[in-house]
């Protein structure tokens, strides 16, 4: 990941309009911000949420709130809870997807 050339920037993440996502169950709210190639995202995820894919993408994800299960395609699992992040290049490990049980507020770069 690379920041691409760009002023000083404030975000209000209030003010950023948020998107629908449906997973395979639940849903995921996020509020987007694109600069360039690099995208900056607060995303709240719904109990119950699960993903509906396999992700290649590499993320900085941080979680500010409830608790976020982060499975690898090859069995690894990981819970991750307030104060915790991962990171992972694209192609940097095997596929990842999110679910959670009791709903979830993360801050994403990728």
């Amino acid at each position: 990941m690379k920041i691409p050339t760009l002023p000083f920037t404030v975000t209000d993440w209030s003010k950023v309009p948020a998107t629908k996502h449906a997973g395979e169950t639940g849903e995921a709210l996020w509020h987007t911000l694109d600069i360039g190639d690099l995208r900056v995202r607060m995303v709240e995820y719904s109990p119950g949420y699960v993903a509906d894919h396999w992700c290649d993408r590499g993320h900085v994800l941080y979680v500010l709130e409830g608790e976020l299960e982060t499975e690898l395609r090859d069995g690894r699992r990981f819970t991750l809870k307030p104060g915790v992040s991962y990171q992972v290049s694209d192609f940097g490990d095997a596929a990842h997807r999110s679910s959670t049980k009791t709903g979830a507020k993360l801050f994403i770069v990728d």
